[in-house]
């Protein structure tokens, strides 16, 4: 029998032969280029077995396949297209030589079964799927469609409808779904899936289940009337067109790729998903997010690190309340564990006890929690006005108002009441952790931990180490954000950690935009279009004019010689006529309930009339180009200024924190894969034309070194 190293073959009774997948030295089954191959040799050895008569395809894992293995994916997109065509061409000879053996076959889906998981899974005649498991294709996810067969078999197998939900969602289905689809036969208990598989595989040879029809209708083109196909497509396409994420092509490619298939037969459908495949793997988009994938695991990989450097995570208490201490509080005892929540008012107790019952209200309407869970997680978290119980804790999030002299006396006053070996986190966006650490006595306690807001949605938290915070303290507020569900990013103390500082040049270019002439309106819809959720003019709004002025000032001021804001802008105008944004009603837009409560937004009536007091020169046209270039190079300077001054260990972690952070569009993967794809010398010329619009625009000698040897920031 066949034995590789990630499959192999067993004889086991009266004809009956299985194909397992059993990759050593690993505990999942993945598909990379060795899998396909060993695959294509277990399925013809036992094709080749004398008394033939089934075949039951298994894995020796907790899951089945997780999918194909994405670190092999961007050696590969690198590569040329013809010779990557020709390895997928290679590999898909695999699933259709199970497809093809002489006698019926049936996958037993044990647990995961994602991407080229389910792809194999389809290849077989039938499937019988454990309750517990999960099946799906995430690849639109990696602005990828499936490439081993994936549009090929599932609309054939369980009808074009659900392919197109399926393949363009790319959402995981649980077992009663899947059966409920058509895309499983059966579903059985973990403890009883392969008897159920075997038993299953015994009816299709006594011709109790007709093995031969399911396989014929994979194999031909699609039964579906060519009136009902136009319909069918036409009606997806609009749909995806509309709900899909700017600049992410794959998912509008499937549905029209599935649309060319459907009279097409099995092989050629085949050539066909992998000439739309290869054209997917040259986009922007999956470059961008098969790099934000892999980024994703690095972050999970240093947290897990840091948890075993950190001290365990008890009790935590949680220092000033209202929207965003309750916020903090709520995420902390979701996540199990419990909270003091101290604050010096009452009313501000109760706002924070409100947001924890809102949240938790909304995760049981949701059905994610019950009211059980939701009453647990309420009585985890403990308002009170006084200190008491801060003697037991192991952490104190510290998350009053932003003000050194009010955070000096909050800190050294909780720094007395602690034991000696807790640590104590400032949740500030501004203010540098060496000087917050001033008066403290046990500063190698002392850490930043910035919650962006809101703070249930938003995934990062920046970890900030001052120059005495000990390492130890740093690996124990990264294990516990990432206990709270949160993506920790470790930075260096500085103006503005990271994303703020990144954030800073470009809101300054927004506003030097608009000193020269341009329509703020113009500048968000340009931006919009380009990928961000909101323009800056409108992204102030919400942050608050008094807020954005304040950190922009602070971090300008902290690098005098490259980020000088004009002495009065558009922001001071705004602050100047308390035209806050968002919370006031009104700023560039105004704000006015819609029908759910929610503010809908317009463009004040007089605020172009305002703005023209910062406008010497008076109101001119930008190009839509110019309009980019100008916001998004000021950006990656500063990216590639962090970098140099090692504010942050990894391009990699930058990039993340920005995507998590600022919502930067996916597609662009974070500012220094951005400047990849433009190409650094791209970039370095882009820097020499904008350089007389001020500092902010010169891009680091680093980037310049890189650009003139031909590297990137990513390899």
């Amino acid at each position: 029998m066949f034995k590789g190293k990630t499959v192999y073959t067993q004889r086991l009774e009266d004809g009956l032969f299985e194909i397992c997948f059993d990759r050593e030295a690993s505990v999942i089954n993945k598909l990379d280029k060795l899998a396909m191959r060993e695959l294509l040799q277990a399925a013809t050895s036992v094709a080749a077995e004398p008394g033939l008569r089934g075949v039951l395809i298994t894995s020796s894992k907790d899951a089945f396949i997780v999918g194909a293995d994405i670190t092999e994916f961007l050696g590969m997109f690198a590569g040329p297209a013809a010779e990557m065509e020709a390895i997928f061409a290679e590999s898909m000879r695999a699933p259709r030589a199970v497809e093809d053996l002489p006698v019926p076959t049936v996958v037993a889906i044990n647990g995961l079964a994602l991407g080229g998981g389910l792809e194999m899974a389809l290849a077989a005649d039938f499937r019988v799927m454990a309750t517990t498991a999960q099946i799906g294709f995430p690849e639109v996810k990696l602005g990828l469609i499936p490439g081993f067969g994936g549009t090929v078999r599932l609309p054939r197998v369980a009808g074009a409808q659900l392919a197109i939900d399926w393949i363009t969602g790319g959402a995981s289905s649980n077992a009663q779904a899947a059966l409920a689809s058509g895309v499983v036969d059966e579903v059985a208990p973990r403890e009883t899936l392969r008897d159920a598989a075997l038993t299953l595989l015994k009816k299709a040879i006594a011709g109790e289940a007709d093995w031969r029809a399911r396989r014929a209708r994979k194999l031909a083109p699609m039964a579906l009337p060519a009136e009902q196909a136009t319909a069918l497509f036409t009606a997806a396409k609009e749909k995806v067109a509309k709900r899909g994420p700017k600049h992410q092509p794959a998912a509008l490619a499937a549905v029209e790729l599935m649309q060319r298939s459907v009279s097409e037969a099995r092989d050629a459908a085949e050539r066909l998903e992998t000439t739309t495949f290869v054209a997917m793997s040259r986009t922007q988009a999956a470059n961008s997010l098969v790099q934000i994938f892999l980024s994703d695991q690095l972050l999970k990989k240093k947290a897990k690190d840091h948890a075993k450097q950190g001290r365990p995570m008890r009790q935590a208490a949680v220092l000033g309340a209202g929207i965003m201490g309750g916020g903090i509080s709520y995420v902390s005892a979701l996540r199990g564990t419990p909270v003091l929540m101290k604050d010096i008012r009452q009313e501000q107790l109760d706002l924070g006890v409100a947001e924890s019952k809102k949240l938790l209200a909304k995760q049981v309407a949701s059905g994610k929690l019950d009211q059980d869970r939701a009453a647990t997680v309420m009585s985890a978290i403990k308002p009170q006005l006084d200190y008491k119980g801060f003697d037991k804790v192991d952490i104190v999030v510290e998350a009053v108002v932003e003000s050194l002299k009010v955070k000096h006396a909050v800190l050294t006053e909780v720094e007395k009441l602690v034991r000696a070996d807790a640590i104590i986190a400032s949740n500030t966006s501004s203010l540098r952790i060496d000087d917050l650490a001033v008066p403290l006595q046990r500063p190698e306690n002392f850490v930043g931990m910035h919650f962006f807001n809101p703070v249930p949605l938003m995934p990062l938290v920046e970890i900030i180490r001052g120059r005495k915070t000990s390492e130890v303290a740093v690996s124990t507020v990264v294990a516990y954000a990432a206990a709270m569900g949160k993506a920790p990013i470790v930075v260096n103390d500085g103006p503005g950690f990271l994303v703020n500082r990144i954030l800073t040049p470009y809101m300054l270019a927004f506003l030097q935009l608009i000193a020269e002439g341009a329509d703020f309106v113009e500048v968000d819809q340009v931006m919009e279009r380009f990928g961000w959720p909101m323009g800056p003019a409108y992204l102030n709004d919400v942050i608050g004019m008094d807020t954005g002025t304040h950190v922009f000032t602070i971090i300008a001021d902290g690098f005098p010689q490259r980020l000088q804001r004009q002495q009065r802008d558009a922001l001071h105008l705004m602050v100047e006529g308390k035209r806050l944004g968002q919370k006031t009603g009104l700023g560039f837009y105004k704000y006015e309930a819609d029908a759910a409560g929610k503010p809908s937004k317009t463009p004040a009536p007089d605020t172009h009339a305002l703005l023209k007091q910062v406008q010497p020169q008076g109101t001119r046209k930008f190009q839509d180009q110019e309009i980019v270039e100008r916001m998004m190079l000021p950006m990656i300077a500063e990216a590639a200024w962090c970098i140099e001054e090692n504010v942050v260990a990894t391009v990699n972690e930058l990039d993340m924190a920005l995507l998590m952070g600022l919502g930067m569009p996916q597609y662009l993967g974070g500012a220094l894969k951005y400047a990849d794809w433009l190409g650094l010398s791209k970039v370095v010329e882009l820097s020499d034309r904008y350089a007389a619009l001020g500092r902010h625009y010169v891009v680091p000698q680093s980037l310049r070194a890189k650009a003139a040897a031909g590297e990137r920031y990513y390899r």
